[in-house]
């Protein structure tokens, strides 16, 4: 790596998720100056930092001083500086952090076309689970700095079959019975339990464990399993 910067940063592009930018410069100043930080000859990253912002959609604003621009327009602004001298590797550092929901949507449709549209590979690093279903194929999901489990978002939601259960009676002993058997229960809104049944367990035993208990059993669904249930799974609610 120390061997070979400048190729390395000619084709990875980063956006980091802190402000990062230069005071008293234009939002083309500043993106045309990273190009050149990449390697590019001053004429094509100025070329290719009116490009990339109107990608962006910043291209109405692009010669204001960055210091005057919103929350939404930075968050653009430092996609268009990572996109600048047209990279074979991006990673995105929490991306839609501190965005209100019109930016949010923004930044993903940008996110996945650039994944869809032009060969770019993305990389995202972020904590807001839903915008990585989204956007991802992939995904790797760490517990305390180690690899808790990775693969295609679609084959891991696989791995446990999710029950919206409501219960009445004394449930005490029947959620302890479900745990013993590896299931993970996660409370709800209106008395609603998420039970994960893992694959050696066959979703009879809930109606066993019940009728054992003495329980009434009013709902039973089997849900579709999203990204944030299964990190609850492999990571737990701590």
């Amino acid at each position: 790596i120390k061997q070979q910067q400048s190729v390395i940063r000619r084709y990875v592009g980063y956006m980091p998720e802190d402000d990062c930018f230069i005071p008293e410069l234009d939002a083309v100043s500043f993106t045309s100056y990273l190009g050149e930080l990449s390697g590019m000859p001053r004429q094509e990253a100025m070329k290719r930092a009116h490009e990339v912002l109107f990608y962006v959609g910043l291209e109405e604003s692009r010669y204001r001083n960055v210091e005057t621009y919103s929350g939404g327009m930075k968050q653009r602004l430092k996609l268009a500086q990572a996109l600048v001298h047209d990279p074979k590797l991006i990673f995105l550092d929490e991306p839609t952090s501190g965005l209100d929901p019109r930016g949010r949507n923004e930044i993903l449709d940008l996110i996945i076309d650039i994944s869809l549209k032009k060969d770019i590979q993305v990389l995202i690093s972020s904590h807001i689970l839903p915008d990585v279903e989204l956007t991802c194929s992939y995904v790797v999901i760490l517990n305390k700095g180690k690899i808790a489990t990775q693969g295609e978002i679609s084959k891991l939601k696989e791995i446990r079959d999710l029950y919206e259960i409501r219960a009445i009676g004394e449930i005490e002993g029947f959620l302890h019975k479900l745990r013993d058997m590896n299931c993970k229960v996660e409370g709800m809104e209106d008395g609603i339990l998420k039970v994960y049944l893992p694959p050696d367990q066959n979703r009879q035993e809930i109606f066993r464990i019940a009728a054992e208990e003495k329980i009434q059993l009013r709902h039973f669904v089997k849900s579709e399993t999203s990204l944030e249930d299964l990190f609850v799974k492999v990571v737990g609610m701590d």
